[in-house]
């Protein structure tokens, strides 16, 4: 009834110049002719009825048309205010695939457009305009994969999902949002995974079918020959222990994996550690004909950490110094630090030899990664060391810094808390 009532009101304010003509005329009939008084009172009833639902229809007109727009501007401003908080790369697209709204995300990644323009000319990659289309097409949820090759090679999860109930506030037409889930770093990780059992895997590999050739081999044709038989026995001695130095490797980043977020508490000063180490590597130095050098101040050098861990790092990084820089026929080891607190200590072990080339220099904590296959495995290299020594030192909140120059030698820098560059 109460719809009924507003439909017969909407149409008197329709004919509203008609009514009051009718009323003016009523009234001039009641004043110049016969007609009677009543007639003249419905007349100018009409007249003010007349010209007061103008007055009043628009009012209420104005007030709706305000209220929509009060709804929906904070509609739209909550709906990109929310879009900007987002880290992942997202767009606000019209029906059409044009394009209402790129967050800061967005536009570091894929640059700067002006409200209105097409997606195509934002993007490319015709997998991602069809998967818009179909989108918008049937009203539904897609997904796809898609792969960046320039700069660098880059992931991302590209997702268009309808805005349910948001509308734009000129057509009022619905909203789509175009995400970009970055999972660069997740895939990065996955293929380290693969790479790193792949890499395990032929590592072990390699010498346990050399000690299944030479077993054969001393079953059969050399089952007589003693002279042959003790060869084959020190080759498979030496393939035995490069198996085992693998498997300690394998199991000392597994247990810094597990334990990679635990900070080591315990005090350890480096003046002692490095003169311990040194020691202990002196004859393996000798052999090789190089000479250790330290340089350390006089009193403590405190830090906070694990002190096998930290043996493990300075043995590690003074032990290849002498096997790969031996050429340079010594190794200088430096400790210093700004004050005695640990704070800015640094540890600097560094050879003579042949020096990195510059291309090696950002991998050579990578698992299994070697400058030279033949060189390290000649040296007993597992190709885990440099990698060990990454995961320690992370635990320890230090870093590793390498500098070196072919033909003058390397320099491998620990260095911990506020030590800088």
């Amino acid at each position: 009834m109460h719809e009924y009532v507003q439909r017969i009101v909407q149409r008197l304010y329709d004919a509203r110049f008609i009514l009051v003509v009718a009323a003016v005329l009523a009234l001039l009939a009641s004043m110049f002719t016969t007609v009677a008084l009543w007639q003249a009172l419905l007349g100018l009833t009409l007249v003010f009825l007349a010209a007061g639902m103008p007055t009043r229809s628009r009012e209420a007109r104005k007030r709706e048309r305000l209220l929509r727009q009060e709804a929906r501007a904070p509609l739209e401003s909550i709906v990109f205010t929310t879009c900007e908080a987002l880290d992942d790369p997202a767009l606000i697209l019209a029906p059409g695939g044009t394009l209402k709204y790129l967050n800061r995300a967005a536009v570091q990644q894929f640059g700067a457009m002006k409200e209105g323009a097409h997606l195509s000319s934002l993007l490319r990659p015709p997998a991602i305009l069809n998967m818009v289309r179909k989108a918008m097409n049937t009203g539904g949820t897609y997904s796809i994969e898609h792969v960046e090759k320039v700069p660098s090679e880059r992931w991302f999860r590209v997702r268009i999902a309808p805005m349910v109930e948001i509308a734009d506030m000129k057509g009022g037409s619905e909203l789509y949002m175009l995400t970009f889930r970055d999972q660069s770093e997740s895939r990065r990780m996955d293929r380290m995974r693969s790479d790193f059992i792949a890499n395990a895997s032929h590592e072990l590999r390699t010498p346990l079918a050399s000690l299944s050739g030479f077993i054969e081999t001393m079953r059969g044709p050399a089952k007589d020959d003693p002279e042959a038989r003790e060869r084959f026995l020190g080759i498979m001695f030496e393939q035995a222990g490069r198996m085992t130095r693998l498997v300690d490797d394998l199991l000392s980043l597994s247990r810094l994996e597990l334990k990679a977020h635990m900070v080591p508490t315990d005090e350890v000063d480096l003046v002692p550690l490095i003169d311990h180490i040194s020691d202990s590597l002196r004859p393996l130095a000798a052999d090789l004909g190089v000479t250790i050098r330290t340089n350390a101040p006089e009193g403590p050098l405190i830090v906070a950490g694990d002190r096998d861990e930290l043996i493990q790092v300075f043995e590690n990084l003074m032990e290849n110094a002498c096997k790969y820089g031996r050429s340079g026929k010594t190794i200088d080891v430096t400790l210093s630090a700004a004050d005695g607190t640990g704070k800015g200590v640094e540890v600097s072990v560094k050879d003579y030899g042949p020096g990195i080339p510059r291309e090696h220099v950002p991998r050579l904590t990578e698992r299994f990664y070697r400058v030279s296959v033949e060189a390290s495995r000649s040296k007993k290299g597992t190709g885990l060391g440099l990698a060990i020594v990454k995961h320690i030192l992370t635990r320890h909140r230090a870093r590793l810094v390498v500098h070196s120059t072919v033909g003058e030698g390397s320099e491998f820098i620990v260095k911990f808390g506020n030590s800088g560059r």
